[in-house]
């Protein structure tokens, strides 16, 4: 009965607003994303190619793009996500972002990102490519996207799913321990890559 009561604590989160209207837009079908994105990685390898670009080139931009984001998710998890200020309006805010989540971490709801901001962010983010590297960007920003996509899906299923292979498992068990050990650490969800560079990766207890 008591660990029947812990899942519905950690599943059912409560509205964040007192506007039913803002409160819709903070919850999202984890369809959501694939359905917004999908088409965009598609568009940005489409005018890589029609801007000159071969087969090898995409494919080593576009990973560039991975690497690229798995560097923003593992900082701005740990620098943004976990930012916490000593006022009120920047712990509400705090809360909103992130807090919810890890105090109701199973949520199907929400974990994944709402458009409400996963949008204009990857709007900033393609015009900073498109600025910086020109054409380049376009195959670099599918690259970024599609992270952001594996990143989403994965912070899904570790929290719903018991992976079967064992790099599966290492991840849900990184995140795990960010989540329930000590949230200091373990701050890349879809790879522990930065933490390992950044000595931020959970230690198993004694």
């Amino acid at each position: 009965m008591e660990a029947h009561r812990r899942t519905e604590k950690l599943s059912a989160s409560p509205p964040l607003f007192k506007s039913e209207f803002l409160n819709f837009f903070s919850r999202v079908h984890p369809a959501v994303p694939a359905v917004i994105f999908v088409p965009v990685v598609v568009a940005m390898e489409w005018l890589g190619t029609d801007h000159g670009f071969g087969v090898w080139q995409l494919i080593l931009l576009t990973l560039a793009g991975i690497g690229v984001w798995t560097l923003t998710e593992y900082w701005l998890h740990r620098l943004v996500f976990h930012w916490e200020p000593d006022n009120a309006f920047g712990r509400r805010m705090h809360f909103i972002i992130h807090g919810i989540h890890h105090d109701h971490p199973n949520d199907k709801m929400r974990l994944v990102m709402p458009p409400s901001v996963s949008i204009p962010l990857a709007a900033l983010f393609l015009l900073a490519f498109w600025l910086i590297l020109g054409s380049a960007g376009f195959p670099i920003f599918a690259g970024f996207i599609a992270g952001y996509l594996f990143y989403d899906y994965t912070h899904y299923y570790v929290h719903h799913f018991v992976p079967k292979t064992r790099f599966g498992k290492r991840l849900r068990e990184h995140h795990m321990r960010h989540h329930f050990q000590d949230h200091r650490f373990g701050y890349g969800v879809s790879s522990p890559l930065w933490d390992a560079a950044f000595r931020t990766l959970p230690r198993k207890r004694k």
